[in-house]
């Protein structure tokens, strides 16, 4: 199943709640998985030039923040939105790890807290943000990057959030009722909702990713996925901008 990522890596600096951030109701994601999606994108957009990356349902940031910090050297920039305040602010937090400031400021969390509550897992945590600093710096150093409001069921929102970018690459892990619900008044149109108010958003250029939980990602009208593929209990869609706005209806 995995075409790019085909080797089982150690992802251990990267896990959720370590130096990366995390919340109650703020799901991590699979690095390899994420690694996987945003290669095929790279793929099936073509060109050799770096992507603009936006995550137009953020939540804490993390999908955003490992595709970051694993392809450096293909990342031109990175956009986050939201409609939730407390998911806009995880999100900051994490995407600020992107750069050697943030690193640094959060490892001198991270070794304060081991010495003030002896726990060794903060010191490892701190040696972490280290070598996640040094992958970032091998790569080219700090990502561009930003984080905005937006309701994703709201083409006019979207279209301020991107004001200044042109992502040629969205991707995104849709919610799935568990610790995550759709939010704002277009929620119960879900999925297909959120591709029609990107679709006149998107330059012609562009692939959108969707991962969701369950057998397939539900797209709605006649959409069909370019590619699609399913990975424990995640399934990947990949669309091209051009079949998004009037296919989703009918």
């Amino acid at each position: 199943m995995y075409r790019h990522a085909t080797v089982r890596g150690d992802y251990e600096d990267l896990a959720s709640g370590a130096v990366l951030h995390s919340a109650p109701g703020f799901p991590a994601f699979p690095v390899r998985l994420a690694s996987e999606a945003f290669q095929r994108a790279l793929a099936l957009r073509g060109g050799g030039g770096p992507a603009t990356v936006w995550d137009p349902c953020c939540g804490s940031g993390y999908l955003l923040t490992v595709i970051g910090l694993l392809h450096r050297g293909r990342i031109q920039a990175l956009l986050a939105s939201d409609v939730s305040d407390d998911a806009l602010r995880l999100a900051r937090a994490n995407l600020d790890l992107l750069g050697q400031a943030g690193l640094s400021a959060r490892a001198g969390v991270l070794r304060e807290k081991a010495e003030r509550f002896a726990k060794p897992s903060y010191a490892a945590a701190a040696e972490a943000a280290g070598r996640i600093g040094r992958m970032l710096a091998a790569g080219g150093g700090d990502v561009p990057h930003d984080v905005r409001r937006a309701d994703v069921f709201d083409p006019g929102q979207l279209a301020e959030a991107a004001a200044g970018y042109a992502p040629d690459i969205v991707v995104t892990d849709v919610p799935y009722g568990e610790q995550t619900t759709w939010q704002g008044p277009g929620g119960d149109s879900g999925v297909p909702g959120m591709l029609a108010a990107l679709a006149p958003v998107l330059t012609e250029r562009a692939v959108v990713v969707v991962t969701a939980r369950g057998r397939k990602v539900p797209l709605g009208g006649r959409i069909r996925a370019r590619e699609s593929f399913k990975v424990g209990t995640r399934a990947v869609a990949l669309l091209t901008a051009d079949q998004l706005g009037d296919h989703l209806t009918g």
